[in-house]
Parts: C-alpha cells; sequence; structure tokens
C-alpha cells in the first residue's frame, strides 16, 4: 500500500466518529421528542437517521478510496469519496422532505407541546454533539483534501443549525402560546437543509464530471511556470482536473530543437517539482515538443485532427 494509501486509510476513524455521533444523537434527540411531541424535535431526530446513512456511507467510500492503484483502476480510487458525497447530499434533500411531510398536518392541527424545558436540554446537548464532531471532521476533510468528509461535516453542521431552529421554534411557542409556530419553524428549517443538500450535490456532480482545478490553484500553476519561461521555452494545452483527494495537471513544454533530450528532460524534472511543491498530491504529466516542429502546434486540442 503505497503512502498516500495509508494517510486515505486513517480517514476512516472520522467516518466512526461521525457514526457515534449519529447513533448518540438519535437517542437523544427520539427522547426530546417523546417528552415534548413537537413536530420540530421530531424532524430533528429524523435527520439524525440520515446522518447516521450518511455516515456509514462515508465509511465505505473511504474505505474504497484509500485502495492503492490497480489494474483495473490505474489513476487509483479516489473517486469513490464523490459517490459519497453525492448519497450524503440527497439524504439530506429526502431529510427535508421528511420535515415538511411531518410538519404539514401539525400547521393544519396544532398540538400542545409537553415538558419543553426537558425536551429542549435534551436536544441542545444533541447539538453540542454534532457541533464538537463536525468541527473535528471538517477540520480533517480540508487537511486532507477530503470532499467526503467535507460533506459529513456539512451535513452534521445543518443538523446543528436545524436543532438551532427548532429550540427558537419550541421556545417561541411556549413564550407565545402559538402552536403554529412550531411547525412554521420546522418548515423554515427543511428550506435551509434544501439548499444545503444542493450544493453537496452539485460539488459531487462537478468532481465526477472531471471539473478542472479552481482558479486559485490554477494560478499557483502558472506562478510555477513563469520562471522557466526564457531560453525560447513556451507551455501550452495546459489541463488540469480534480478527482477526489488528488489533482492532475498535464501541459506541454515546447523548447528550441537544438536542445539535447537530457536537457529537456531536466527541465521537466525541475517544472513537475515545482508544481508538486505549489499544490499537494497533484500528479503532472508533461509532453516535451520541439519549437521548431510545425506539429508542435497541432495538437494543442483534447482531440488532434489529423490531415
Amino acid at each position: 500500500m503505497t503512502a498516500n494509501s495509508n494517510v486515505r486509510s486513517s480517514l476512516t476513524r472520522f467516518a466512526w466518529l461521525s457514526i457515534g455521533a449519529a447513533v448518540l444523537t438519535i437517542v437523544l434527540k427520539s427522547l426530546a421528542y417523546l417528552l415534548t411531541g413537537s413536530v420540530g424535535l421530531l424532524s430533528d431526530a429524523l435527520e439524525s437517521i440520515v446522518n447516521l446513512v450518511g455516515a456509514l456511507m462515508a465509511l465505505s467510500m473511504l474505505t474504497i478510496a484509500s485502495r492503492p492503484e490497480d489494474e483495473d483502476h490505474a489513476y487509483g480510487h479516489s473517486k469513490a469519496e464523490y459517490f459519497s458525497s453525492g448519497v450524503e447530499g440527497t439524504l439530506i434533500l429526502v431529510a427535508a422532505v421528511s420535515i415538511i411531510w411531518a410538519a404539514i398536518p401539525r400547521l393544519i392541527t396544532p398540538k400542545p407541546l409537553e415538558q419543553v424545558g426537558v425536551g429542549l436540554a435534551v436536544s441542545v446537548g444533541a447539538s453540542l454533539v454534532n457541533l464538537v464532531v463536525a468541527l473535528i471532521i471538517r477540520r480533517a476533510g480540508k487537511l486532507n483534501n477530503s470532499i467526503t468528509l467535507e460533506a459529513n461535516a456539512n451535513h452534521l453542521m445543518t443538523d446543528v443549525w436545524t436543532s438551532v431552529g427548532v429550540v427558537a421554534g419550541v421556545g417561541a411557542v411556549t413564550l407565545t402560546g402559538w402552536q403554529r409556530l412550531d411547525p412554521i419553524v420546522a418548515m423554515l428549517v427543511a428550506a435551509n437543509i434544501i439548499w444545503a443538500g444542493f450544493g453537496i450535490v452539485r460539488k459531487s456532480v462537478l468532481g465526477l464530471m472531471d471539473t478542472a482545478l479552481s482558479p486559485e490553484e490554477q494560478k499557483l500553476i502558472q506562478n510555477a511556470l513563469e520562471p522557466h519561461k526564457e531560453g525560447g521555452v513556451e507551455f501550452h494545452a495546459l489541463r488540469t482536473r480534480q478527482s477526489g483527494a488528488r489533482q492532475f495537471v498535464s501541459f506541454h513544454v515546447i523548447v528550441p530543437g537544438k536542445w539535447t533530450v537530457q536537457r529537456g528532460h531536466h527541465l521537466l524534472e525541475k517544472i513537475e517539482a515545482d508544481i508538486r511543491g505549489a499544490l499537494p498530491n497533484v500528479t503532472v504529466f508533461t509532453h516535451l515538443e520541439s519549437l521548431n516542429d510545425p506539429a508542435s502546434w497541432e495538437d494543442t486540442n483534447l482531440d488532434r485532427k489529423e490531415k
């Protein structure tokens, strides 16, 4: 197993942390719902069940993504992470629909809440668990460029904001006596969840479509190439893409035709090292071409047109 695979494999411990948090919050939020009868707290509990499913999916995809390259997957398995984040985003949308479905009957026929103080205390405790775990997983996701962990952390943070909204709604019902505030707040929370879910799904789709690196990252590549643009050296056909935690960069290096192979090879090695120094987890492909050969200018497109 490669060093990178070992690093990816170690990330599964964060998925286990998310699973543990989901189980604990399901128990706490279900208890809060049973104590109060609040549809808002019920929606909170339903989302925690979705969190558990998402965490289990994250665990399985991180396990697959950590596998080293093989004959059938020469570029590794890192794209598996996009499936996890896509499922997480979809589950968030399902949770939002479930919340709205549960809130509609209460909006039509309001019911009084019971044991509000105890129920809210239990719900707040569960939210604090999610908040701490989300911050830990988000930091690990950013440090390791893992879209799976970032999606899972965003999912947990969505749960935290859901809980904040629910607690505010239940508190408002207690203060005003207007029972319909509970389902109204639940629906507003669902709307926020839908927005977060679409964002996660969109990012997953873009990853599966081999989207180019961000403008900031492409600027780093250009900065690495700039010092080498001397003595007639030029670059073209620069292409980039993100694949899970790994990034791919390819381009052609055009040098004077009188250069020796050794000199050209030495330049390519230096350029590739500079780009790897600017971007983590990047794989660089270079192609050496002659400045004096007209054919060097005919393959700038993805598909070369033969004469």
